[in-house]
């Protein structure tokens, strides 16, 4: 299993191209091979093939806006092709029974199409959980609704371990679940108080969580700290790159 970096930590430093560049040369300088972009400024998928290129690095799955998916994703794909990219995820559904545009009916309805199209250009679709998915929907969280309605061909699984455990779920038995399904995942540590920590630095168990996605067919393991506590995101970034290199990883 490969580490990666996920862009949305340095969300604040990707807000121009020449912002978003000089964020990528460092995410490299740190040692990190592999990206997952979201929650930069817009770019043209050329210059961020070029931008990759230079700094030997690898985009192994993005976050792409919802609108973009939903009006072609047939574009999506051949753009994540410019760059070499096989995994297009989607980063948030609410999951709310109260609106029919945030339902898990309106979920199956909108993005079993999207995912179709992006399997049939060769294309992964990744859907990303937050802790709404640990929610009964009928007696089952959502997240087993959507593991047993949406085929493994044509959805994978972003599981993030700090959510997993918000939810009040075990993040390693999720990714038992989810096993065969799970090509990258989000690793963030979970401190008192609900707050997100450096990998290494809060409470999740991460032996376990190495164990089950390595035997679950896990290939990228991606750094996300969505809050860094008033802390440089670089700096936490490098921390946990620094533990997970401890641990074995590269």
């Amino acid at each position: 299993m490969q580490i990666g970096a996920q862009f949305f930590t340095l969300r604040e430093h990707c807000k121009t191209l020449d912002d978003f560049a000089l964020s990528l040369k460092k995410v490299a300088d740190m040692g990190y091979r592999t990206v997952q972009i979201s929650g930069t400024c817009p770019f043209e998928p050329a210059w961020l093939a070029d931008q990759l290129k230079q700094n030997g690095l690898k985009c192994v799955i993005t976050h792409t806006p919802a609108d973009r998916l939903q009006a072609n994703a047939a574009q999506v794909a051949a753009d994540h092709s410019v760059f070499g990219c096989d995994h297009v995820g989607l980063g948030w559904y609410a999951f709310n029974e109260e609106k029919e545009e945030e339902s898990y009916a309106h979920f199956i309805q909108t993005y079993l199409p999207v995912a179709k199209t992006l399997h049939d250009h060769g294309k992964l679709f990744m859907y990303h959980n937050h802790d709404q998915e640990f929610k009964r929907l009928e007696g089952k969280l959502v997240l087993q609704r959507l593991l047993e309605d949406i085929p493994a061909e044509l959805m994978g699984f972003t599981l993030d371990t700090f959510w997993v455990q918000a939810g009040g779920g075990d993040p390693a038995q999720w990714l038992e679940k989810l096993s065969g399904r799970i090509p990258c995942i989000h690793l963030k540590d979970y401190a008192y108080g609900r707050k997100m920590a450096v990998v290494g630095e809060g409470n999740i168990n991460f032996d376990r969580v190495f164990e089950k996605a390595e035997a679950g067919g896990t290939q990228y393991m991606l750094v996300e700290q969505d809050d860094c506590n008033g802390e440089d995101p670089f700096d936490c970034l490098q921390r946990s790159y620094r533990y997970l290199k401890a641990q074995g990883f590269e």
